[in-house]
């Protein structure tokens, strides 16, 4: 079996892939077409099987470090009532770790140090992908020809990969909401460390960070490409008779570091995330909405998976086989189910409906919202040699 690959895209799940083929023993170039080789989002929650996947990768411990642990908290209403707190303790007892929060650029920072520099192959516009036979598959990248025995398809969910190898899927369509989000200037006096706030199709939340600063979102329903000239002004009008500590969020925001995206996802399933020697990971397999928080998550997931299989063989197509056939499942369903969290949490906005979906938060038992989330975090990773 060879043991080459190219990676095309250097996000979160990409070099993911790169870690785990090179823990076992694979020669791997990550190709980004970004100058500049970083994360530019905001914050993120990383879940226990995503932090196992780390723990895997070799890195679990860097970022255990940098992160900090979601023990308190949990979802309120505008007026600042408590539909459902968080027990991070609990969860901890469950499945070994609490959720934990940490800026998605630290995140990245700790992957890329996982892995040499000449590995990475920066502000180099990939090419067409082909597949010429005799296991062997051809980047291009500008004036570069990479011939590898795999490449691995962590392209985003624009992934212009999964176009060539499934020209009739719709590609991603567009949930309904649009986000906007920040990370505070300076630190704040947080009591919780993750909230969500549910209004009429609307949505604001919190991440709190080790350095005292604090992630947040604001998500909307809204139509697709709504822009404002002054996102931060917007939020402060929109946000303004909500409960603390989000003003304080907002005041804590320099107008700059707003970013705005609408929530885009592959509705329609990929009928495989395989095609010949090429593997599709992360968004480009699985584009999800982040009402679950699990995006990342099944990234991380899919490299472990991944790289895993090819270490136990006995051939690259064998060991593609049994990728797709462990990761499709399980990636499918979560994001399903990521959906239907959105259309029964952020996006319901009729008054009955947002009464209704409360009042069956409030009764719901704190064992039973545990045992609910732990349907996705209690995934045990192969191990790598």
């Amino acid at each position: 079996m060879g043991n080459t690959a190219v990676v095309v895209g250097g996000g979160i799940g990409g070099l993911a892939a790169a870690i785990g083929l090179r823990r076992i023993g694979w020669e791997v170039t990550v190709v980004e077409r970004a100058s500049v080789l970083d994360d530019t989002g905001a914050g993120i929650s990383l879940a226990a099987n995503g932090l196992r996947a780390l723990d895997e990768l070799g890195v679990g411990a860097a970022v255990r470090e940098a992160a900090r642990g979601q023990y308190s908290g949990g979802t309120r209403t505008p007026g600042g009532r408590w539909l459902a707190r968080m027990d991070g303790a609990a969860l901890e007892r469950a499945v070994g770790t609490p959720i934990m929060g940490i800026p998605r650029s630290t995140l990245h920072r700790l992957l890329r140090e996982a892995l040499p520099a000449e590995a990475l192959l920066i502000g180099s516009q990939a090419g067409p992908v082909q597949q010429l036979g005799a296991g062997t598959v051809r980047v291009g990248c500008g004036d570069t020809v990479l011939d590898a025995d795999l490449v691995v398809a962590a392209d985003g969910i624009g992934s212009k990969i999964r176009s060539l190898c499934f020209p009739t899927h719709p590609g991603p369509v567009y949930s309904g909401s649009t986000v906007l989000r920040a990370i505070t200037e300076q630190a704040l006096e947080l009591r919780t460390d993750f909230e969500l706030t549910w209004g009429h199709g609307a949505e604001f939340g919190h991440i709190a960070f080790n350095d005292g600063r604090a992630e947040w979102h604001a998500v909307l329903n809204l139509p697709a490409g709504t822009r404002f000239a002054d996102p931060l002004a917007e939020l402060h009008r929109r946000f303004r008779s909500w409960h603390n500590p989000i003003p304080d969020l907002l005041n804590a925001t320099a107008r700059e570091a707003v970013l705005h995206h609408d929530v885009n996802e592959l509705r329609t399933p990929l009928p495989s995330y395989v095609v010949g020697r090429i593997a599709l990971l992360g968004d480009a397999a699985h584009a999800m909405t982040p009402n679950l928080g699990q995006g990342a998550c099944q990234a991380l997931e899919d490299a472990v998976t991944l790289a895993a299989a090819l270490a136990a063989g006995p051939d690259v197509e064998a060991a593609l086989a049994r990728y797709d056939a462990e990761r499709r499942p399980r990636s499918q369903a979560i994001a399903r189910a990521a959906r239907h969290a959105g259309w029964m949490g952020q996006q319901l906005s009729l008054p009955l409906a947002v009464t209704l979906r409360n009042t069956a938060m409030r009764m719901t038992p704190a064992r039973a919202a545990t045992r609910m989330i732990l349907r996705h975090h209690a995934w045990i990773p192969p191990r790598l040699a």
